[in-house]
C-alpha cells in the first residue's frame, strides 16, 4: 500500500462508533473493500481502499443515528453498493441521481451510524 498524501488540514483518521467491532469491521470490509488490520494496541483498524484515510471502530460512543455531518465514501457503482449495504445489515435511507449525473445516497451501518456514498458523474 502506498503512503498517504500528507498535508496540513487533510482529514486522515476517523473513529466510527460500533455496537460490535466484528460486525462493523466486516460490514465495511465486505461492502467497501476497506483493508483491516490490528493497530499497535491490538484493536481492529482500517485503511480505505486508496490508503488515504485510516481509523478504527470504537465501543465507547453512541452511534451517530441522526444526520448531522455526513461522511461520504466514494464508490464506482452506487447501485451495486446500495444492494451490498442492504445485504450486509445496513439500510439505505436516501438515494438520488443529481442532474449532473452524480449519485449520492445516505445509509445506516449495522450500528445505526448515518453515512453516505458518492459516485462521480460519467465522463463525457
Amino acid at each position: 500500500m502506498k503512503e498517504p498524501t500528507r498535508g496540513n488540514g487533510k482529514i486522515c483518521y476517523v473513529e466510527i462508533p460500533a455496537l460490535s467491532i466484528e460486525t462493523s469491521s466486516k460490514f465495511y470490509h465486505t461492502v467497501f473493500g476497506w483493508h483491516l488490520r490490528k493497530d499497535n494496541y491490538g484493536s481492529v483498524s482500517f485503511d480505505d481502499t486508496v490508503g488515504e484515510v485510516s481509523g478504527m471502530w470504537v465501543l465507547d460512543r453512541k452511534p451517530m443515528t441522526e444526520a448531522g455531518i455526513i461522511i461520504s465514501i466514494m464508490v464506482d457503482d452506487a447501485t451495486s453498493i446500495l444492494e451490498s449495504i442492504a445485504k450486509n445489515r445496513g439500510k439505505v435511507i436516501f438515494s438520488t441521481t443529481m442532474s449532473s449525473g452524480e449519485k449520492i445516497a445516505h445509509f445506516t451501518d449495522p450500528a445505526g451510524n448515518v453515512m453516505g456514498i458518492y459516485q462521480e458523474a460519467p465522463k463525457n
